[in-house]
C-alpha cells in the first residue's frame, strides 16, 4: 500500500511539475517584452503625427474627415449606411448580446446578405457568447458569415486569455466606424441615468479607411484563413477630407503591442494638457510616472471615469482606486461620473490631436486584448471631444485626496485585492 502510495505521489508531483512548466512556456510565448517606455523630443505635438504613426506601426495618411457620433444615435446611423452598402460590410466586436439592438443588427445585416453583399461578421468568443441564436441565425440564413474570434479548443490553450476588443465596421470599403459601442441595449439611448451607457464612435472617410479594412482582415483571416481583395473590399479612395490620421492596432511579438506604445508616447509629449475619458483607468507605474513627469512640464492631466455606482464592473474600479492618491499627490486631477457607465475610451492632447477606439486605459488592453485606436490631427475634432468631457464633468466628481487617503479599511483591501488580478478583470 505504502509502495502505491508513493508510485502516485511521485506521478502527481511529475503532473504537477509539467502543468507548471507549459503553463510558464505559454507566458513566456505570449507576454510582451516591452521596457520601461520613456522618449524625449524637443518638438510638439503638432508635428510629430509622423512619429506618433510610425512608433505605432502605421503611417500618417491626410485626405480624411470623421463625425463623431455619441451614444444611441450611432446605431442610427449605422442602419442607414448599411442599408446603402453595395458591394461589403464587414463588422468585428467584442460584446454582442441577445435584445433589442442585436435584432436591429441582425436584421440590417441580414438584408444586405440576402442582396448578395458579402456580409463578415467577426465576434468575440467570449464577450459575445450571449448573442441571440435567432439572430445569428439570421444573418447565416440571408447568406452572411459569422465567425467567433478564440473559442474554448485545446488549439486555442495558449491564447485564450486573448480577446478581440476592437469594434471596427467598414462598408464597402469606403467608409468605416470606430470607437467604443457594444451590440447591447444599454448601448441605446442617450446615457439616461443608471438605464443607458455614454460613449463615443466615429465615422471617417478617405485613404484612412485602408487601415482599417486591414485591421479587420488581420483578425478575419487568422480566424478562417480567408483573405479578401479587390475593388469591392479595397477600392481606389479620393480624398475625403483635410485630416491627417493614422491606426494603431499591431501587436508584435517582441515589443509593446502599438496602442501601448502611442498612449505611453502621448503622455510624455504632452506640452498644455492631457484629457483623458475611459471607463477603466488602471495605468501602470511607468505611465504613473509618466503623468507626474507631465504635470511637472505644467501640463494639465484629468482623467474622467465612471465611480463603482456607476460602472459596468465596480471591481476594475477597485483595481484602479489603488494607486489614486499617489497620482492625486503628483497634480492629476481625478473625476468620477456616478450616474452610468461612461464607455467612451477617449483621449486628447493639447487640444489638437485625438484618440478614439476601442482601448481601455489598463494592462488587459494595453498588453493582452486585440485593440484598434485611431490618431487624429485636428484642433476641431479636438474641440469636440473635449466638449463632451465638459457636458459630463459638470455632474461629475472630483477626487478630494485628503478624504481619499481616510477612506476605509475594507475599501482598501478591495482596492489591493482587485489590483493583484487587474489583468484578468
Amino acid at each position: 500500500m505504502d509502495s502505491a502510495w508513493a508510485v502516485g505521489s511521485l506521478a502527481l508531483a511529475i503532473f504537477i511539475a509539467i502543468v507548471t512548466f507549459l503553463s510558464m512556456v505559454i507566458w513566456s510565448i505570449r507576454r510582451h517584452r516591452d521596457p520601461n517606455l520613456k522618449i524625449e523630443c524637443d518638438v510638439g505635438i503638432a508635428e510629430l503625427m509622423p512619429s506618433l504613426a510610425g512608433l505605432s506601426l502605421g503611417s500618417a495618411i491626410d485626405g480624411n474627415s470623421v463625425d463623431i457620433l455619441e451614444n444611441g444615435k450611432l446605431w442610427d446611423v449605422l442602419e442607414e449606411r448599411i442599408g446603402k452598402a453595395r458591394k461589403s460590410v464587414h463588422y468585428e466586436t467584442f460584446l454582442w448580446k441577445e435584445g433589442k439592438l442585436g435584432k436591429r443588427m441582425a436584421k440590417a445585416l441580414a438584408e444586405k446578405a440576402r442582396e448578395g453583399l458579402k456580409i463578415r461578421v467577426l465576434l468575440d468568443a467570449n464577450g459575445s457568447a450571449g448573442m441571440g441564436k435567432g439572430e445569428r441565425e439570421m444573418i447565416e440564413k440571408a447568406g452572411g458569415k459569422v465567425v467567433f474570434f478564440h473559442k474554448k479548443k485545446l488549439r486555442n490553450l495558449g491564447v485564450l486569455n486573448d480577446r478581440t476588443h476592437r469594434k471596427i465596421l467598414i462598408i464597402d470599403g469606403r467608409e468605416a466606424f470606430v470607437g467604443g459601442h457594444c451590440v447591447v441595449d444599454e448601448w441605446l439611448g442617450d446615457a439616461e441615468d443608471h438605464k443607458c451607457y455614454a460613449d463615443v464612435s466615429v465615422r471617417v472617410r478617405g485613404p484612412i479607411v485602408h487601415s482599417l479594412q486591414g485591421c479587420f482582415s488581420e483578425n478575419w483571416a487568422g480566424s478562417t484563413g480567408e483573405l479578401f481583395a479587390g475593388p469591392d473590399v479595397f477600392p481606389p479612395l479620393k480624398p475625403a477630407g483635410e485630416l491627417q490620421m493614422h491606426l494603431a492596432y499591431a501587436k508584435p511579438e517582441g515589443s509593446a503591442p502599438a496602442v501601448k506604445i502611442l498612449h505611453h508616447a502621448l503622455i510624455c509629449l504632452a506640452r498644455e494638457r492631457i484629457w483623458i475619458q475611459n471607463p477603466y483607468f488602471i495605468p501602470e507605474p511607468n505611465a504613473i510616472d509618466a503623468f507626474a513627469d507631465a504635470v511637472k512640464r505644467g501640463v494639465d492631466v484629468r482623467v474622467l471615469m465612471p465611480s463603482t455606482s456607476g460602472s459596468d464592473n465596480p471591481m476594475v474600479q477597485h483595481a484602479g482606486h489603488r494607486n489614486f492618491e499617489r497620482m492625486m499627490r503628483s497634480g492629476v486631477r481625478l473625476f468620477e461620473y456616478p450616474h452610468t457607465l461612461l464607455h467612451q475610451k477617449v483621449l486628447t492632447i493639447d487640444g489638437i490631436y485625438s484618440l478614439v477606439g476601442s482601448c481601455n486605459f489598463d494592462d488587459r488592453s494595453f498588453e493582452t486584448n486585440d485593440e484598434v485606436t485611431l490618431g487624429i490631427f485636428d484642433p476641431q475634432t479636438a474641440l469636440k471631444l473635449d466638449a463632451i468631457f465638459e457636458k459630463y464633468l459638470k455632474r461629475a466628481e472630483e477626487i478630494d485626496v485628503e478624504k481619499w487617503a481616510k477612506r476605509g479599511f475594507f475599501h482598501k483591501l478591495k482596492d489591493y485585492a482587485a489590483y493583484s488580478i487587474n489583468e484578468l478583470l
